[in-house]
């Protein structure tokens, strides 16, 4: 079984893993999802590694590098998510460490997510498994 990760960065390789994003975000169609993901990558640093097992994609991650006075130097994971056919076979642990090697080898301090109330499996995986402490509640406004 041969895994690596690979920064996706050709609107084919989006594309390609638009289904695999889908999982996690059932609210995007693939126009929307490639837009906000081309601006994000443009504007905001946004990266999107993929974990293949072979020649599929099993798991993405979406993350950028950020500074605020509270965090300081930090990588906020905007996306996880491991096909649900895939699931509990390590493949989101081991895209979260390699974040975690790409902000130290980057100088940033910590990782930081955040994670829906209902999600509470994922909660005990991030806590109980990869040692992330909860430190916050996230609030939302809309303002259209």
């Amino acid at each position: 079984m041969t895994k690596k990760v690979i920064e996706l960065t050709e609107q084919k390789e989006i594309t390609e893993a638009f289904q695999l994003m889908r999982q996690l975000r059932t609210h995007l169609d693939l126009s929307t999802y490639l837009e906000l993901v081309t601006e994000a990558m443009a504007k905001d640093h946004y990266r999107m590694m993929a974990l293949f097992n072979e020649d599929k994609i099993v798991a993405l991650i979406g993350f950028k590098p950020m500074i605020t006075l509270y965090y300081g130097r930090f990588v906020w994971v905007c996306d996880l998510v491991t096909d649900s056919k895939d699931r509990s076979k390590g493949y989101g642990e081991n895209l979260l460490n390699y974040v975690h090697e790409w902000a130290k080898d980057n100088d940033y301090s910590s990782v930081a997510l955040s994670s829906g109330l209902q999600r509470e499996a994922a909660h005990r995986f991030y806590e109980n498994k990869m040692d992330y402490d909860k430190v916050s509640f996230v609030f939302k406004r809309s303002v259209n």
